[in-house]
């Protein structure tokens, strides 16, 4: 499926290190490298020792985040990483001192661009002063709304906004639930009702298939889904965010 993504329209790919973990990096490079027309992202700082429940460790040393970075840069094969996101602020090291890190992975030549994942609007005014702020990836959907502020302090300030678990692993596109109603009644799939309330929302939230089923990713990127899309925003905005989706 990999290999097909640039036929069906996709140009932007997020992954991270700790997916795998590393498998994720080594399977894009393998299937697409050299990457043409392609932007590769990926994230380092969150570690995931094995198959464990709970929120896997934060590791924000600057040492350790230098061999991710140098890392990623040899499982994808590339030279310079477009994209390079702090998969989370270690609450143990002081944050400036991650976002130092981040600056001089810029100023070395191994990232081009840089952001964060999961922080506010203070974390993100902070890294600002240290390096400029790309990206911010934070979990986003239409029933998750947690963090209105961050988005739209990411629009105000020219922020890329990527929003993570857009379609909350699947419960938004139940059988029999609000979103799947109106799905039916604009001739769509409930996957494509809640990405269209995202873009609705946003100007230009990047929305990434990664752990979509082969089937959905290709009608997500084909043409027509894009025209039922545009189609299917009006009334979105009318579903309230504390609305059960279980179906």
């Amino acid at each position: 499926m990999l290999k097909r993504l640039p036929e069906i329209g996709v140009n932007f790919i997020d992954t991270a290190d700790s997916y795998g973990p590393f498998v994720s990096e080594e399977l894009i490079a393998e299937a697409l490298h050299p990457y043409n027309g392609l932007l590769i992202a990926t994230k380092g700082g969150l570690v995931r020792p094995g198959v464990t429940q709970g929120e896997w460790p934060r590791v924000g040393d600057p040492n350790y985040l230098g061999q991710c970075v140098r890392m990623s840069l040899r499982r994808l094969k590339i030279d310079r990483i477009d994209l390079w996101q702090l998969h989370r602020i270690d609450g143990k090291v002081p944050q400036n001192e991650q976002f130092g890190t981040i600056r001089e992975f810029i100023d070395q030549g191994f990232i081009r661009h840089a952001g964060l994942s999961q922080v506010t609007v203070e974390e993100i005014e902070a890294a600002r002063k240290v390096f400029p702020v790309a990206t911010v990836q934070n979990r986003y959907n239409l029933a998750d709304r947690a963090d209105e502020a961050v988005l739209d302090y990411c629009e105000a300030n020219g922020i890329g906004f990527i929003p993570w678990y857009p379609l909350a692993a699947g419960d938004l596109a139940k059988p029999g639930g609000v979103v799947d109603t109106l799905a039916k009644a604009k001739g769509a799939t409930p996957g494509q009702i809640a990405l269209a309330w995202m873009l609705k929302r946003a100007a230009d939230p990047r929305h990434q298939p990664r752990h979509s089923p082969r089937g959905e990713c290709r009608r997500r990127c084909r043409g027509a889904h894009r025209r039922r899309v545009r189609r299917a925003r009006c009334g979105l905005v009318a579903i309230p965010h504390n609305q059960s989706y279980s179906g």
